[in-house]
């Protein structure tokens, strides 16, 4: 027996233990590979159908994340504008305020001057009406102690009252 030339006898055995081995196989272990290989195929296709729904998903959540925060953009960019305009406005107001409180305590400072300067001016005027009756005063008491000096005084208050009535 030379095993590199088989003869038809070993071929014949071999063919038929592979034959039986084949339907062994076939009846007892085929069919459970290959529903395992078929379960397996679904679930990898499952996976892939899966990993597919869970990307368009990420994408869709990508594109939802984009708006919100291009929303939350404009939002902020809003809130920073009308911040800045009520900061503005309080501020022009404080200003409007500020200048109608000095405009008042101007008014009410030049109200008080002149009030006290009427106040001085009377006061100047009853100094300068005492001062000209005491000079009078002393002045009359000086000519009028004169007899002469006095009938003068009173001529010529008679004169000054004639030309005064003509």
């Amino acid at each position: 027996m030379n095993i590199v030339t088989p003869e038809l006898g070993l071929i014949f055995w071999q063919l038929l233990v592979f034959l039986v081995v084949f339907l062994i196989l076939r009846s007892k272990a085929w069919k459970p590979i290959i529903d395992g290989l078929k379960s397996r195929e679904e679930s990898i296709d499952q996976a892939l159908k899966a990993a597919k729904a869970a990307e368009a998903r990420m994408q869709d959540l990508n594109n939802q994340n984009e708006q919100l925060l291009a929303q939350a953009r404009k939002d902020r960019d809003v809130i920073l504008k009308d911040a800045r305009e009520a900061g503005l406005k309080l501020v022009e107001e404080a200003r409007g305020e500020a200048r109608k409180k000095a405009d008042e305590d101007l008014a009410k400072a030049r109200a008080e001057i002149a009030t006290e300067k009427a106040a001085a001016m009377a006061e100047i005027k009853n100094l300068v009406a005492e001062l000209s009756i005491n000079i009078t005063e002393k002045v009359l008491r000086a000519k009028l102690d004169n007899p002469a000096a006095q009938n003068q005084l009173v001529n010529q208050y008679l004169s000054d009252l004639k030309v005064g009535a003509n």
